[in-house]
């Protein structure tokens, strides 16, 4: 679901977004449609703008991202990054009520964007970044299903007018991770099996 602010804020700075960072967009016909439900959006995390890379690449649904939670102590931009979506999260805690609420909006429908790195890991090949168990947890709360998502620059890093490339890969059904929640280990095997996809989609990119 989208909601008309998202709409038209992305009806009117979609084109010039793509314009200065030279976004290309792989995979686009994979990214569900409204019909077919939410996702969860899961992608590597290299730059402050991936959301925003995401959010211009994607066209079907709005994906909500977790903020950090000092965002929107500022009057004008919490109130911005409101309206388009996004919502808090404390970081360098364990966020309960974040997490809760990122399940909460799958299960009411609505797509959410999440990064399994936790945070941002600059300049390097996300083959070379650790990654946490955050998103494997939702997703297996939700039961959503999984859109692996590659964002792939020269050197992982973004600069006006140089090469950005969105790969969208195949949605992946939760059913498919088999996921036993009586067996230990679960999240992290989920979450690894996950952001091996999302490596192998850049495998090649330039």
């Amino acid at each position: 679901m989208k909601s008309v602010f998202y709409t038209v804020l992305h009806f009117l700075f979609v084109w010039p977004v793509r314009l200065v960072f030279r976004i290309r967009v792989k995979g686009a016909k994979n990214e569900p449609r409204r019909e077919e439900g939410p996702y969860l959006v899961c992608a590597n995390h290299q730059t402050v703008l991936d959301a925003v890379f995401i959010c211009a690449a994607t066209r079907r649904q709005q994906p909500h991202f977790m903020a950090k939670a000092e965002l929107f102590r500022v009057f004008f931009l919490g109130r911005l990054v409101r309206w388009l979506g996004a919502y808090p999260v404390s970081r360098g805690k364990s966020d309960v009520g974040a997490v809760k609420r990122t399940i909460k909006l799958l299960q009411d429908g609505y797509s959410v964007g999440m990064f399994p790195q936790g945070t941002r890991c600059p300049d390097r090949d996300p083959k070379d970044c650790k990654i946490k168990y955050g998103a494997a947890m939702v997703a297996a709360h939700a039961g959503a299903t999984v859109l692996p998502v590659h964002i792939k620059m020269k050197n992982y890093r973004w600069r006006f007018f140089r090469r950005v490339t969105v790969v969208i890969g195949e949605p992946i059904p939760f059913e498919k991770f088999g996921y036993d929640s009586e067996k230990p280990g679960e999240y992290a095997r989920i979450a690894d099996e996950i952001y091996k996809e999302i490596c192998r989609l850049g495998e090649g990119v330039k």
